[in-house]
């Protein structure tokens, strides 16, 4: 009995031992240094992580060397950002990340969420934020008049493409008009909400009265108007807007604060600006930032030490 007992014994701490050894070895080697850039280094488990985020986002498995490479320009980056006295807070970092997360429409810790069911930690995409931060203060401020877009390049864009140079925008007058939604409603609660932000849309005929109205109405928060281009706007909302009389509701969209409309009081036609030449501007300057963008990281390549280590 002594004898079975010890076997049993010596079978468990041989295995306690294999398993302590074999979840050891693989810390090692996620933490295995890979490549070393600029004195930075690179290890399986960076390697891993952003392999994810770049499959994420392409929609496929990117190759281990595309992989290595973004790593090694992130880190060359955020080095010659630190050479050039540039350095990005932890509070913006997360101020990024943050926007991300509502683009989706989701909070950070939603976004956290779905983020590790991919199995990527938030650290690895803050990490990558980072470097993008610093990289696009760097690079407009080292060729910040060189990515200048005058009207006339613009003008003469839009020529080449067909387009019309003038085409009109215009200038909104708005009223933000929000029918609240307490956090946490059941959707019974959301949908008589719902009814009655569209019962205020259908009541709402001219700004003066239709604003004096809202305010006058329980759980509807009517804020200070605001004045927009069209330009300013994104472009579902842009739609939205064409479409709509001056001195009506726009219909109600669903926000975390409620249900939201927009009252237009005011509609002007303007020259000075418009959607297809915001977006022309827009697409010259990135034009123009990727581009000195390419050299600039070409040439700090070439005087960068990289070194593989397997």
């Amino acid at each position: 009995m002594s004898g079975k007992w010890m076997r049993r014994r010596t079978f468990g701490l041989w295995l306690g031992c294999a398993l302590v050894a074999a979840l050891g070895a693989t810390g090692v080697a996620r933490a295995q240094v890979v490549v070393i850039a600029n004195g930075s280094p690179i290890t399986e488990l960076d390697i891993a992580q952003r392999s994810k985020l770049m499959a994420a986002g392409a929609h496929k498995a990117p190759s281990r060397q595309a992989v290595i490479n973004e790593l090694i320009d992130d880190r060359l980056k955020i080095a010659k950002g630190k050479y050039y006295g540039l350095e990005v807070s932890d509070k913006e970092v997360d101020n990024a990340f943050n926007n991300m997360a509502q683009r989706q429409h989701m909070s950070a810790a939603q976004f956290d969420q779905v983020l590790a069911r991919s199995g990527i930690s938030p650290s690895a995409l803050k990490a990558r934020l980072r470097a993008q931060l610093i990289w696009n203060q760097l690079v407009r401020g080292r060729f910040g008049t060189s990515l200048e877009v005058a009207d006339a390049d613009v003008a003469n864009a839009l020529r080449k493409a067909d387009a019309a140079a003038s085409v009109a925008g215009y200038v909104y007058t708005l009223y933000p008009v929000t029918v609240v939604v307490p956090s946490g409603s059941p959707p019974g609660v959301v949908d008589a909400k719902r009814r009655e932000a569209e019962n205020l849309r259908s009541r709402f005929v001219g700004c003066d009265a239709g604003v004096k109205l809202a305010r006058g109405l329980r759980d509807v928060a009517v804020r200070e108007p605001v004045t927009r281009t069209s330009a300013d706007l994104p472009e579902q909302l842009r739609d939205v807007l064409a479409k709509l009389e001056v001195g009506r509701l726009s219909a109600p969209e669903a926000t975390p604060q409620g249900w939201q409309m927009f009252a237009m009081c005011s509609k002007k036609e303007t020259t000075a600006d418009s959607p297809a030449k915001r977006e022309m501007r827009d697409k010259l300057y990135n034009e123009r930032f990727e581009a000195e963008s390419k050299k600039f990281l070409e040439d700090i390549r070439r005087s960068a030490m990289i070194e593989y280590k397997r």
